[in-house]
């Protein structure tokens, strides 16, 4: 709540731009906040400093007297948080707005049921995706924080595991979106030819809204046809799917690469529930509370190294490759038929 309330009144970007030290008194010039409502600031201030979402410096004055007031500063977690940077903040306002919530009140009620629906659409009688095309703003604050997610993760993947693009000369990226990736992997590697396979009402709004030319984009259902290439590339995508689903999506691919002489590779990146860089606890905590966040809003899950394993070979791959992606929740899968 304290969180999405800071996030909301752009209390990160103000400290940042208050050169990352604010007052209180500071914080109320520049914050939209009624004059009454001034003592609450500093109780939510209080709990995210306690949170680690800001540090709380309290000198005491000359003399022994009362404390100073307080002054607080930006950490590496709400430094991501300032609106010029990432744009974290999009993706804790999605997971944090009354669809989320009002869709995890249904969990319970959800494991009682043998139907497939997932809570979020017990809640609001839609899918997940049926409601980002209903709701304008959920829509464009989803899509906002999708870019978010994938510019963080496509430059760590561009600039820390380029290997992975080694000897590749063309990569579709499948479920791409509106093209952050491709064109990050474009940018970084000139020689590589980048696609985008996405349903047709998006490449129709990417053709008409876009005129960037560094990717092409293709039109088209995933679980039906993927275009030759040799990677094809699944970003944030596939733990959207049934276990079923992906072997289906991954046989489509495993037909693309093999086209290549000598065959091509798939490339995911998702979560690997208990891989991470030294095990970190966090990062595992982080983890399982997106497995959780996907089975509230979809048919999806996070998945163990096992699942995935079954599901590659299921599909006809023969090896693969984990390498847990430093900072993130993510690994980098090298899938190989």
């Amino acid at each position: 709540m304290a969180l999405r309330c800071a996030i909301e009144l752009g209390i990160p970007t103000a400290i940042h731009r208050l050169s990352g030290t604010a007052s209180l008194s500071e914080l109320h010039a520049a914050l939209p906040i009624a004059a009454g409502k001034w003592p609450f600031l500093s109780h939510i201030m209080t709990l995210l400093a306690a949170s680690g979402i800001f540090t709380e410096e309290t000198k005491q004055q000359d003399g022994g007297a009362a404390a100073a007031e307080p002054r607080y500063h930006l950490t590496t977690a709400s430094r991501l948080l300032v609106a010029s940077r990432t744009c974290i903040s999009q993706l804790l306002t999605l997971s944090s707005s009354p669809f989320y919530f009002t869709a995890s009140q249904n969990l319970a009620e959800w494991l009682k049921e043998e139907a497939a629906r997932s809570p979020f659409a017990m809640a609001h009688g839609a899918g997940f995706y049926d409601m980002v095309h209903r709701d304008a703003a959920f829509g464009a604050c989803f899509d906002e924080a999708m870019a978010s997610s994938t510019r963080l993760v496509s430059e760590i993947v561009v600039r820390d595991y380029g290997e992975v693009f080694a000897g590749v000369s063309s990569v579709v990226d499948v479920g791409g979106h509106n093209g952050t990736m491709a064109r990050a992997i474009a940018k970084a590697f000139p020689h590589v030819r980048c696609s985008v396979l996405e349903l047709p009402h998006m490449v129709d709004a990417m053709m008409a809204a876009d005129g960037d030319s560094t990717v092409e984009f293709v039109a088209g259902d995933m679980r039906e046809f993927i275009p030759p290439a040799d990677a094809v590339l699944f970003k944030s995508v596939l733990h959207n799917w049934s276990d079923e689903d992906c072997v289906r999506i991954l046989k489509r691919a495993k037909e693309a690469v093999s086209t290549r002489e000598p065959k091509g590779k798939v490339v995911i990146t998702e979560v690997v529930l208990g891989r991470s860089p030294s095990n970190n606890k966090q990062i595992l905590e982080a983890q399982l509370l997106a497995d959780l966040c996907m089975m509230v809003v979809m048919e999806g899950k996070e998945r163990t190294e096992e699942t995935w394993h079954k599901i590659f070979i299921d599909a006809g791959f023969n090896r693969y490759k984990i390498t847990p992606v430093s900072g993130t929740t993510k690994s980098l899968i090298e899938v190989f038929p």
